[in-house]
């Protein structure tokens, strides 16, 4: 039996699929491969496995999907290159850093959201990947247990260790501001 052939309107919901999604999933996989071609290339992967499925499969978790195959088709990536201990992120914000440019308050206040993604870089991959997800991606605990594999009372614990290890951090990081003052 041949291979179903896709209709307009199939190719119109993979197309708006992908301009919608399609920056969100590469800065994503950079955050795991730490390149850009070869997360383009996991996205790529993504959208061709999209093509092959049925829209009412897949459209009501349509985003979460989409992040499970990019994730699969990146850590698959990684396996075939032996570079699984070497997962890292890439920065996902990019913050003006002049200071002659901004007032003294909005220059405190980059200053504060970069200690926090450099607190966020300090946890471990999984509550990094984790914390990306809840807070860079708005995705709910069954969303984030889609995409990981995870239960979502496992993505519920394991966000809560890790809001309580950057609070603590941000307590230290406080005090020791106040110290030095």
């Amino acid at each position: 039996m041949p291979p179903e052939v896709a209709t307009d309107s199939q190719w119109t919901w993979v197309r708006e699929a992908m301009e919608d999604h399609q920056s969100a999933l590469i800065r994503y996989a950079q955050q795991i491969l730490r390149d850009g071609d070869q997360a383009r290339d996991a996205v790529q992967e993504a959208f061709i496995k999209l093509c092959k499925q049925s829209p009412d499969k897949v459209r009501d978790h349509l985003l979460p999907w989409l992040f499970r195959v990019v994730r699969n088709q990146c850590l698959n990536m990684l396996r075939k290159e032996k570079r699984m201990s070497h997962i890292d992120d890439l920065d996902t914000i990019s913050v003006q850093q002049n200071p002659a440019e901004s007032h003294p308050q909005e220059q405190r206040k980059r200053e504060a959201i970069t200690s926090l993604f450099e607190m966020v870089d300090t946890l471990p991959n999984r509550q990094r990947e984790l914390v990306r997800l809840k807070f860079q991606q708005d995705f709910s605990y069954q969303e984030i247990a889609e995409v990981t594999g995870l239960t979502v009372t496992n993505v519920g614990y394991i966000l809560h260790q890790a809001v309580r290890s950057l609070k603590q951090q941000w307590e230290t990081l406080e005090q020791s501001t106040l110290a030095g003052n």
